[in-house]
């Protein structure tokens, strides 16, 4: 008995201090890693081994959607798309800015073929609204850029009830994803879903706690969490749809000047002026999955600078965490299936 007691007192905290020291650790590699490879300057080392040829293939007839394409690297990968021949459809949330974003790459590309969708990927209602509607259009799309993501540092829910930054980067990426595979399968079997992850998620081990409801909320460790269940779905989705002609690959972009980072970590981008990438050079590998054959790709892979790219550092203890993906699944189809119940019960 008293060892027991003994036992039971002395697990909880070296539990916790391992899981303590396992989170420093991966803080610290990451932070290393990525001062080495995310910069600017990694940028132009890896792209010393790109070759030309394979980001100057024109895609004419094909059709592309980029969520948050109006500034950033949405707008950068909308417009080398559109640069590239292709028809596109920029999904914005703000019109605005989406009128003003069409305007600017119609103008720099001379592809008339450019279109403006408004959607706010933070609403399961206008995601669904959307896809009808471009559904009905019954056009095949090539490629889905899954781009539009947030890190918003206060804790804020949505009028869906959903916690902010998960319903932008998770519920939202999952959706419209899922409600455009019937599109998708038309372009079959060369279309493609692109999702624009993030280094941070090397931070972070999947975890089923996705609106971050247990401890003090944390932004910028949702954001990682978030990013990490981006790469986990992706590799879902390949083995889920690999019969239908579909491929799926998530990219991490680098550390790039955006104005969603100058915005959401004022004190990175600041401590990191001058040596952060530009929107083109972190959109850079989008397009280059944009254009590939699909025999050159792996799909379910996570690509950096036009490579796969590990999606577990070293001794960080999150590869194992993937197991829980099916379970996250069936937590997302379940969300949506519920707000189709809500939506459709007799008022």
């Amino acid at each position: 008995m008293i060892n027991a007691t003994l036992h039971f007192e002395f697990h909880i905290p070296i539990t916790a201090l391992i899981m303590f020291l396992l989170k420093a650790w991966r803080a610290s590699a990451f932070g290393v890693y990525g001062y080495l490879n995310f910069t600017r300057n990694g940028f132009l080392e890896h792209s010393k081994r790109f070759k030309p040829e394979d980001t100057e293939i024109r895609i004419e007839g094909k059709n592309c959607v980029v969520t948050g394409a109006n500034s950033g690297i949405g707008f950068a990968t909308a417009e080398g798309l559109a640069s590239r021949g292709a028809t596109v459809y920029m999904v914005c949330r703000n019109k605005e800015r989406g009128e003003t974003a069409l305007s600017k790459i119609q103008s720099s590309t001379g592809n008339p073929n450019v279109h403006l969708e408004i959607c706010d990927i933070s609403s399961i209602s206008e995601i669904k609204s959307f896809a009808s509607r471009f559904c009905s259009m019954d056009i095949p799309v090539h490629v889905l850029v899954n781009n539009a993501g947030l890190l918003e540092q206060k804790q804020v829910t949505t009028y869906e009830g959903f916690e902010l930054n998960f319903a932008v980067n998770v519920l939202g990426t999952y959706a419209l994803t899922e409600l455009m595979l019937p599109l998708l399968e038309k372009a079959s079997p060369d279309a493609r879903v692109i999702t624009v992850s993030s280094g941070g998620m090397y931070s972070s081990p999947l975890t089923s706690d996705l609106q971050f409801s247990n401890g003090k909320f944390d932004g910028v460790e949702q954001y990682a969490r978030n990013k990490r269940v981006q790469v986990a779905l992706t590799e879902k989705w390949a083995e889920m749809y690999k019969n239908i002609g579909i491929e799926f690959y998530s990219m991490h972009p680098g550390w790039a000047e955006t104005p969603g980072v100058a915005t959401s970590l004022p004190d990175f981008s600041k401590s990191l002026s001058g040596k952060l990438r530009t929107s083109e050079e972190g959109a850079d590998t989008v397009i280059w999955l944009a254009l590939q054959p699909k025999e050159k790709l792996v799909s379910g892979g996570f690509y950096f600078d036009r490579a796969e790219a590990p999606k577990h550092l070293k001794l960080a203890g999150t590869s194992r965490s993937h197991g829980i993906i099916d379970s996250i699944v069936d937590t997302l189809r379940s969300m949506l299936v519920s707000h189709d119940s809500k939506n459709n019960s007799p008022k």
